[in-house]
């Protein structure tokens, strides 16, 4: 059967689906990338030995990050940002033995370098590069951090782990933006220029240590396209 056999309806079925076809092949040959870099802002928030909200006195910070992506769903980033905490006895009920000598209130500035791993609920991507991949994902975010502080008396460096969750846009093919909220819980008790003040010895990585809650926003831009033939095969 020829040309002139098929009827207008078949002929119009064939070429929605040859259509189709093409639309689907285009689709899923659009690369998938491997890296992501931006910049964040944020607001910080202390707790620690003068008491301390993660809604209270927050403090802005800024800061870069970089990604690697292994696949849609897992990734591992590094931040930087740098910010303040800042904090004050007067909103809290607690005596120290040596109040009388204890300032008022603080103010310290921090940089902090984490390393995380990320991973994705739903696989993510604009759902052109990867079949059933989605432009919106929570996650969730665990790894190591270091945190340099610049105290009222004298600068400190403590390890810290970070904890938190997310969720990320795809706005455009190449373009993400991030919404993340993680606790900071550092070995050290002297972010605060406090150390101890109940003069009660403690054990543990994270006893008695200061901590701070950040609320970050971040644009960042996809890199390093994956080669095509290579994902095929």
């Amino acid at each position: 059967m020829g040309v002139k056999g098929i009827r207008p309806l078949q002929l119009l079925a064939l070429l929605l689906t040859a259509l189709l076809q093409t639309t689907v092949a285009t689709a899923q040959d659009e690369p998938e990338y491997r890296a992501e870099v931006g910049a964040g802002v944020g607001l910080q928030a202390y707790q620690g030995d003068y008491g301390g909200s993660i809604t209270k006195m927050m403090q802005p910070c800024l800061g870069v990050l970089g990604k690697y992506k292994f696949n849609p769903r897992m990734a591992m980033a590094l931040t930087i940002y740098h910010g303040k905490v800042k904090g004050e006895l007067k909103n809290i009920n607690t005596w120290y033995p040596e109040s009388s000598e204890i300032a008022p209130e603080f103010s310290t500035t921090l940089t902090d370098v984490n390393v995380m791993f990320e991973y994705n609920f739903f696989p993510y991507g604009t759902g052109r590069e990867y079949r059933g991949a989605k432009p919106l994902t929570p996650f969730i975010m665990l790894g190591p951090g270091m945190v340099i502080a610049k105290t009222p008396e004298k600068s400190v460096a403590t390890g810290s782990l970070v904890i938190g969750l997310g969720a990320k846009y795809k706005v455009a093919p190449r373009v993400n933006i991030t919404v993340d909220w993680a606790m900071h819980f550092t070995q050290s008790d002297k972010l605060d220029g406090l150390q101890d003040p109940y003069g009660i010895k403690s054990s543990g990585i994270f006893k008695n240590t200061d901590c701070y809650a950040a609320l970050r926003a971040s644009v960042s831009y996809d890199l390093w396209a994956k080669c095509r033939t290579c994902h095929k095969e």
